[in-house]
């Protein structure tokens, strides 16, 4: 069922003892949402505990290190950040078909949850959680206001992705005026500190690349052995995928990464007007128009072939 603010204020209000799950291969804007909605529930006495079935990469230390709660048998299960239950990884089991309360901005949102607060405009679901803050009259910690313009900025590439709404730029101006956040220090480690390794995948770049479709698609494949090659994890290839559309004819771009378990996560950018959401929904996945992803469980060679003949389709 889809709630608006007034609903999810009262349901939050009146829960106790929350797990507040992200999605696996957690990135800026589902640690920033779980954070963000911790500190802000703790602001009206309640405690929460803020989950995810991957470690928090260390470049978040800066919202993380304040620890994610204390442990307890949770009585509400919130998700935030997730459009899909397939995302929670190992907790989809134990929480999966549990879920109270959803804050999404995923226009692909299966509607899995009890109550879903869903605003598929928002740039991030950090965006959703300030106005629900606003909503509720709540004064925001400076922790929580880091949170979420850490997850607004992720999200919307340092504010230059098609999905950068007014409300975005508004909110980052809030967060700096109003809160004395150090935004420049959080854009160096969000967007310029990288590995020695992430570099060199980075100056292979052009190698990697595979124009198909007659330069209309860009794949790149990043295995599991020029990982270990190059000594990158997994998390380091976040914001590698819109590298896949800088060629000037290039429409769709697709980032394979082979996970340690063969499966490759595969992130989807489109240049143009190609909704890419639409593309991964056809695969299981979902995302948004410009950015989504799947993820397809076969070899290398089978897992292009189904990507290249999907991509076809759909610009056919």
């Amino acid at each position: 069922m889809y709630i608006g603010f007034s609903e999810a204020e009262t349901f939050l209000r009146n829960c106790e003892d929350a797990v507040i799950i992200t999605h696996r291969n957690p990135d800026g804007d589902c640690i920033g949402a779980g954070f963000g909605l911790k500190d802000i529930l703790a602001q009206i006495g309640i405690r929460s505990r803020v989950v995810c079935s991957d470690e928090f990469p260390k470049r978040y230390a800066f919202m993380t290190s304040a620890g994610a709660g204390e442990d307890f048998e949770p009585k509400t299960i919130i998700a935030v950040d997730i459009a899909d239950v397939k995302l929670m990884g190992d907790y989809e089991k134990i929480y999966g078909d549990k879920v109270q309360l959803c804050i999404d901005h995923h226009i692909s949102n299966k509607n899995y949850a009890e109550k879903t607060l869903l605003h598929g405009d928002a740039t991030a679901a950090c965006e959703i959680i300030y106005d629900l803050a606003k909503f509720m009259g709540i004064r925001m910690t400076k922790h929580c206001a880091m949170c979420l313009y850490t997850g607004i900025a992720t999200d919307s590439g340092c504010f230059k992705y098609d999905c950068t709404t007014p409300r975005a730029h508004e909110i980052a101006a809030e967060m700096m005026r109003s809160y004395d956040i150090n935004f420049s220090r959080i854009n160096r480690y969000m967007f310029d500190v990288k590995s020695r390794g992430r570099l060199m995948l980075e100056s292979r770049i052009s190698d990697l690349m595979e124009e198909k479709l007659d330069g209309k698609l860009v794949i790149v494949a990043v295995t599991q052995a020029m990982m270990k090659e190059m000594g990158v994890s997994m998390e380091e290839l976040e914001g590698f995928a819109p590298l896949t559309i800088q060629l000037e004819d290039t429409e769709v771009g697709i980032l394979m990464r082979e996970r340690e378990d063969g499966v490759f996560k595969c992130s989807f950018r489109s240049a143009y007007d190609v909704n890419v959401s639409e593309i991964c929904q056809t695969l299981g996945g979902g995302g948004h128009a410009k950015a989504a992803g799947c993820t397809v469980e076969c070899s290398l060679e089978d897992a292009k072939k189904l990507l290249i003949e999907t991509v076809e389709r759909a610009l056919a």
